[in-house]
């Protein structure tokens, strides 16, 4: 017998939460995927984001942006909300696979959550939650409550023989298999269900988006589908190439990268997420599921020295596609993860943002910025990558093509990595990068005997370097300043040395990241803030996670080795339960803040342990300078 319960918009509010106040902190979430979307659970045992199909499809769980309209889906023992229960989080080694414990006097639970990636993964996007009871006997509630659209459309249940369907009224669709005999209570357009089971017993439940037959839960087969993602995450990280002390943090700073990058194309996300605040309460609020070239150049950077070039190679085929526009125009900073240029950045009002930090925002407005690093970033990363593999013709085409644009627009103003919402400067940082554009493809160009005007760009180089000694240096103060003309600081200056735009032993570089570290300093730790300048924008932000991996990797670069890994060791410390970290931390709570998890930030975890042991035979059983 089928049986319709149907709801209509606006999506009404969902019991699992009654005010803001009760949405879990950013940092208090695990993420699984399947390289096409990623969804996170929180440790109360709720899906409260995942946008299906993909990463920048509109989200179908929402609660983390609005407690009450967002939609989630949570998991939990029945009488979890008395305070009897303690929860904790942990993946299954090696892998991107979700284990949620609830604890009590009376029992134990385990939600055990995880998407199907490779050959099982199938054609439709699959969240599949194992519910385990370890000891007593436990009443489990389940509780289903998509929102679709960003929750502008309420579903439309269907009971079926084998679980429910939930509909929007338009294209879209999900499909809930329970275990058999289960008994769902429909009511303010949320299913819900309660389960008793006892210790040593376990059962599934499989959603998939864009079905509309609900089968057997046996006949998705969730226990070969678990040993079959399992395996294929063990597999991909046996791959790690990393010998060092940092073992775990590393591994999974390397399987939260892959998490985010788009399979079909090569395309890698900034983050999961959208505007999950970088100030609590506060109105800088981004939409980071799009792929910036300079956030991907970092992340495959990291992967390439770390033993993974499918990913690099995947990226990029991405960036030739989206790169065959010629030289007559600068790059597009940021793509969809399908090549899309156009990136509309729109507010949804109807949402109250993660715990009132609102507006929301769906699309970016920064991809029509002009940011000159990011040519930089590019070939600092493909010159790395190009000394163990052959730059093709096709490739250099592209490159050679950046190249040009570069050499010829260098002297112009542009937004730079931070993307200030006001007119564009002379940023020392972006022609920092300028000049490495040019000094690597130069260097690509020479070793591999590739086609190119090399006059042009080393005269175009020379210059570069001669105009920022001329005009970003300020020499009353010891330091090389933020923009042409003004006294600001900014964090991206610790990159100076890492790219060798200067010897690591000039005293400009170390009077630099000594100015950059006093100035900048965010609270009584070691973190940074990027800069603070104005810059168009309101509010305030945190310390930024990138800088200050940015900081140790200049004190290790400079000498200062015992000081950079103590600072790299400060860092670990403050990543989440999980191993995870966002964009931002508060500096005075220590809470993590902007989309979650970060690809920018673990890739600069992971390129700072690379540093580290490269550098390490260098200091151990030497004095330390």
């Amino acid at each position: 017998m089928t049986t319709r319960h149907t709801m209509h918009s606006p999506a009404p509010a969902a019991p699992r939460a009654t005010d803001a106040a009760r949405t879990p902190a950013i940092g208090d979430h695990g993420v699984i995927g399947d390289l096409h979307t990623a969804a996170l659970v929180a440790r109360d045992g709720t899906v409260d984001w995942w946008c299906a199909p993909r990463f920048d499809a509109p989200s179908v769980f929402a609660s983390l942006l609005d407690a009450e309209r967002g939609g989630g889906w949570r998991i939990a023992p029945a009488d979890v909300d008395t305070g009897a229960w303690s929860t904790a989080q942990r993946y299954i080694p090696g892998t991107n696979v979700l284990v949620t414990t609830f604890t009590s006097p009376a029992g134990a639970l385990e939600v055990t959550d995880f998407m199907p990636v490779g050959p099982g993964r199938g054609t439709c996007a699959e969240i599949h939650r194992r519910v385990r009871v370890v000891r007593g006997v436990l009443d489990v509630r389940v509780t289903f409550a998509p929102r679709f659209h960003y929750a502008q459309r309420a579903p439309s249940f269907i009971i079926r023989q084998h679980g429910l369907v939930a509909w929007d009224g338009h294209d879209d669709a999900l499909t809930l298999a329970a275990p058999p005999g289960t008994r769902w209570e429909l009511a303010a357009a949320t299913a819900a269900c309660t389960l008793r089971l006892r210790g040593g017993t376990s059962t599934w439940f499989v959603l998939r988006f864009d079905d509309d037959d609900v089968h057997a839960v046996d006949d998705y087969r969730p226990a070969q589908k678990y040993e079959a993602t399992r395996k294929w995450w063990t597999q991909w990280t046996a791959q790690l190439d990393y010998a060092g002390p940092y073992r775990d943090v590393v591994e999974r700073s390397a399987l939260a990268l892959k998490l985010c990058q788009y399979q079909p194309t090569g395309a890698i996300v900034a983050a999961p997420t959208t505007s999950l605040p970088e100030q609590p309460g506060g109105g800088r609020n981004w939409d980071y599921r799009y792929t910036w070239l300079r956030d991907s150049a970092f992340v495959v950077f990291a992967l390439d020295r770390l033993g993974f070039p499918d990913e690099v190679h995947a990226f990029l085929q991405f960036l030739k596609r989206v790169s065959r526009r010629g030289a007559s125009q600068h790059i597009q900073i940021m793509f969809g993860i399908d090549g899309r240029r156009e990136l509309t950045e729109q507010v949804l009002d109807h949402l109250s943002g993660y715990r009132g930090a609102r507006p929301v925002r769906v699309g970016n407005g920064a991809a029509t910025q002009f940011q000159l690093d990011v040519y930089g970033e590019l070939l600092e990363t493909l010159a790395i990558w190009s000394r163990h593999q052959q730059v093709s013709e096709g490739l250099w085409k592209v490159l050679r093509d950046l190249v040009d644009w570069t050499a010829h627009h260098w002297h112009e103003p542009d937004f730079s990595i931070w993307e200030a919402r006001q007119e564009p400067k002379h940023y020392v940082f972006s022609k920092v990068m300028a000049w490495a554009a040019l000094d690597r493809a130069i260097g690509i160009a020479t070793r591999q005997g590739l086609p190119a005007d090399l006059d042009l760009w080393r005269h175009a180089a020379e210059a570069v370097h001669a105009d920022v000694l001329a005009n970003g240096w300020d020499a009353s103060r010891q330091t090389f300043v933020q923009a042409y003309g003004e006294t600001q600081l900014d964090a991206a200056l610790l990159v100076i040395p890492k790219v060798h735009f200067l010897p690591h032993s000039d005293p400009r570089v170390r009077s630099t990241v000594e100015a950059v570290r006093r100035e900048l300093r965010a609270g009584h730790d070691d973190l940074l803030y990027r800069y603070r300048a104005p810059d168009g924008l309101s509010g305030d932000e945190g310390a930024f996670i990138v800088c200050c991996f940015w900081l140790a990797q200049a004190l290790l670069l400079i000498g200062d080795f015992d000081e950079g890994e103590r600072i790299f060791q400060s860092l670990l410390g403050r990543v989440n339960h999980l191993g995870l970290m966002a964009e931002e931390i508060d500096p005075d709570t220590g809470e993590q803040l902007g989309n979650f998890p970060q690809a920018l930030s673990h890739a600069a975890l992971l390129n700072t342990a690379y540093i580290l042991e490269r550098l390490r035979p260098r200091y151990q059983g030497a004095a330390r300078p």
